[in-house]
Formats: C-alpha cells, structure tokens, sequence
C-alpha cells in the first residue's frame, strides 16, 4: 500500500470518528472546562460583568453546613439505593436463569420500570402515594395500617425511604438483565464437576457464579454510583429537595444555588467538588476490578 492511500484512507477514518468527537467535546470537554473556569468567578446569571475571586467559592462550599447536609444525603442516596438495586437485581437474574419457559416474558414484564422517562416515573408515582387519592395511602388506611390517608413525600419520617424504594424499583431492571447475560455464560460442566469434588450449594455459589460475574457486577457498580450520584431529576421530579431539605443532594444544592440563589460561579465550584469525590470514588471501583482481573488470569 503507497503512501498516498494510506494517508487518503486515515482521513477517510478521520472524517468518519469526526462527528463523535465533536460530541464528546460540546456535551462533556467544554461543560468540565467552563465548569473549573466559574468556579474561580463571581459569575452570576443576572449580571454581566464578573471578577475572578479563585478560591473563595470553594471556601463558601466548604464551610456551609447546608453542603455537608446535602453531602451526606447523596451518600445515603446512592449506598442505599445501590444496595437495593443490586439485591433485587441480582436475585430476580438468578430467579429467571432458573425459569425453563417463558422466560423471555418474565424478563420483559421485568424490565419495565427502566423503560419509562424518569419524568413518568416520578408523576406516577406522585400520583399513587397522593394523600387524597393515592391507590397506596387509600389501601393503607382501609387495611387499618395508618389511621388517616398520609402523603409519603410530605412526612419527614417516611420521605427518604420512600424515594429510595422507587429508585431502587426504577433501577434495578438495569442489574437484572446484565447478570442474567453474565449468568448464561457459565459453563454447566464447572457446577457438574463441582458436585463431583463434593462441593456444597453455597461453595459452588461463591466460587463459581460470583466469581464468574463479579466483573459484571463491578463494572455495573462503577456506571450507577456515577449516575445515581449525579442524579436530579427523578429526586427532584418527586421530592424538589424536601420537605425541610431533608432528600436535598449535592445536585440539587447546586441547582439551587445556580438557579435559585443565581450564582453560577458557586454551583460550578459545587459540581467540581463533586467530580473529584467522584473520581476517587472511582478509582477505588477500578483497583477491585483491576485485582480480579489478574486473579482471573
């Protein structure tokens, strides 16, 4: 092959990775850039003119209690909801893995939740835990469960739990079909020549099915830490943040102070604090996964 045509066919491949590098670059370079350029700023929406004011936004952050508050929330969020998703995840794959027929319509009705708009959720849900005619507090009350029909996102008791349980049932079908597809790549002949070695159910469980899918599940990990951490709007969809900023996460408090207090320069040093709790977080995530990868081998 000349030189010419090789040269011709890498502009060739240039031109064809050239729209998804534009992407990337408008929808994730440019917003981390301008993000770290505000939060050295005074930058405010309804003002022109700004001054740089280099660490006093990050000073601000870091010394507001409603920070660390909004801080522990998320946190709290995404272990729990994590947690949850993974738990019923892992269990309905391990479920439908045994299920001989019709297994495939099990699998669809399953994976419902995850196929509506976080937008459908959260009204759905507004709509089913409404106080006056909910399905949910109507059914509590006629059970005699509670004496008077409650609004689960008004009740600073019951809020947290409520939208965590419907992240968990929103996020869950995401686990499910992705260890299911690690689960059928096991080879029979592994639990066959465990029975014969006198392994137990829990041993062949421990040795073979989590080890075999552990990557999976570790990968699976890394993506929902990142999106439920950053999530806003299905939280903020149900809740806004309350009552009493009792389910305000670090998104939210950003929101609010770019939109609501309109310092724009304050949410952007907000949203890089949470970028690098979140690569740390990751960096763990990567050193497990790392670590079984060359056990693996």
């Amino acid at each position: 092959m000349d030189t010419r045509r090789l040269k011709r066919l890498n502009s060739t491949g240039l031109l064809f990775i050239l729209p998804a590098v534009l992407i990337v670059v408008v929808l994730l370079i440019y917003p981390i850039i301008s993000s770290v350029y505000f939060s050295f700023t005074s930058k405010n929406l309804i003002k022109v003119n700004y001054t740089w004011v280099w660490l006093d936004n990050f000073t601000w952050v870091l010394t507001n209690p409603d920070f660390y508050h909004a801080f522990v929330n998320s946190i709290k969020w995404t272990v729990y909801s994590i947690i949850g998703q993974l738990f019923l995840g892992f269990a309905s794959a391990l479920a439908l893995n045994k299920i001989p027929r019709f297994s495939g319509i099990y699998r669809t009705l399953l994976i419902i939740p995850w196929a509506f708009p976080a937008i459908v959720i959260a009204f759905s849900w507004k709509w089913i835990l409404n106080d006056v005619y909910g399905f949910i507090p109507n059914l509590l009350t006629t059970m005699g469960i509670t004496e008077n029909n409650i609004n689960l996102f008004a009740e600073p008791d019951y809020v947290f739990a409520a939208v965590v349980c419907i992240n968990i049932w929103f996020g869950y079908p995401l686990f499910m079909v992705n260890i299911l597809s690690a689960l059928k790549t096991i080879p029979s002949e592994q639990y066959e020549a465990a029975v014969m070695d006198g392994a137990t159910a829990w041993q062949s469980f421990w040795s073979i099915t989590v080890r075999h899918i552990r990557g999976v599940i570790g990968l699976l990990l890394v993506l929902r830490t990142i999106w439920i951490f950053n999530n806003f709007d299905l939280l903020y969809l149900m809740t806004g943040g309350g009552p009493s900023d009792i389910t305000t996460t670090l998104p939210i408090f950003a929101y609010k102070a770019g939109w609501g207090m309109k310092q724009l320069g304050v949410a952007s040093a907000i949203t890089i604090i949470l970028l690098l709790f979140l690569l740390c977080v990751c960096l763990v995530y990567f050193r497990f996964l790392n670590k079984w990868e060359k056990e693996d081998r």
